[in-house]
């Protein structure tokens, strides 16, 4: 059993108690107290944890995703964000652009078929293509991360990238990563809207079996 099976949260405000299942209370104490440290004493983690912290205290419900990342950036020092954008999402990630540049911060945007590559030349099948027959570049995360190292950016942002392309975006960026936008075409690029409907419109959700 996991967190996800607990209906306590005692870990949030030990106003409970913890459950016997309960990942805090088996967890070694070592092992605990050896995270901690990297809080107190790695100059990375400390500073990021730092200003998320900061920015939760300050401005909890106050502040939209895009306000809280230009008000991260600033706190842990970062000049020059990247944006990995979806191609479907150009427009957004052009409206980010301007927002940083206003809040005094450089920016540099790498769409998602960079390169031109048709999925083809890379072992993608015809069949499997969203318009067969023609020539259609495949999303190329690896290369947004390889181009967004080159400019040495500080702290790198999605823009709607793919389930699993945004997984590789990550992988091989060398700057920190957060997201801005998760694409959901299906629910305006809301996808908590699938979990809050679950019990309605997205019961086959909770349905065994796949998809």
């Amino acid at each position: 059993m996991s967190c996800t099976d607990c209906a306590l949260l005692n870990c949030h405000k030990k106003d409970k108690t913890f459950p016997q299942f309960c990942l805090t209370t088996h967890t070694p104490e070592e092992t605990i107290e050896g995270v901690n440290e990297l809080y107190r004493k790695d100059d990375f983690v400390a500073k990021f944890s730092n200003a998320a912290a900061e920015i939760e205290g300050t401005y909890y419900g106050k502040l939209t995703r895009v306000e809280e990342i230009i008000a991260f950036a600033k706190r842990i020092g970062a000049k020059k964000i990247g944006i990995a954008t979806c191609v479907g999402l150009m427009s957004e990630a052009k409206i980010f652009a301007k927002i940083l540049k206003a809040k005094g911060l450089e920016s540099y945007g790498i769409i998602c078929k960079v390169g031109a590559v048709d999925k083809t030349q890379v072992g993608v099948p015809e069949e499997l293509k969203v318009n067969k027959g023609c020539h259609e570049s495949l999303c190329n995360p690896v290369l947004q991360a390889t181009l967004l190292n080159e400019e040495k950016t500080d702290l790198n942002v999605i823009v709607g990238l793919c389930v699993g392309h945004d997984s590789l975006f990550i992988k091989y960026s060398e700057a920190p990563v957060t997201t801005l936008i998760t694409k959901d075409r299906v629910l305006g690029h809301n996808p908590a809207a699938a979990l809050y409907a679950s019990g309605f419109y997205y019961r086959r959700l909770l349905q065994e079996g796949d998809l």
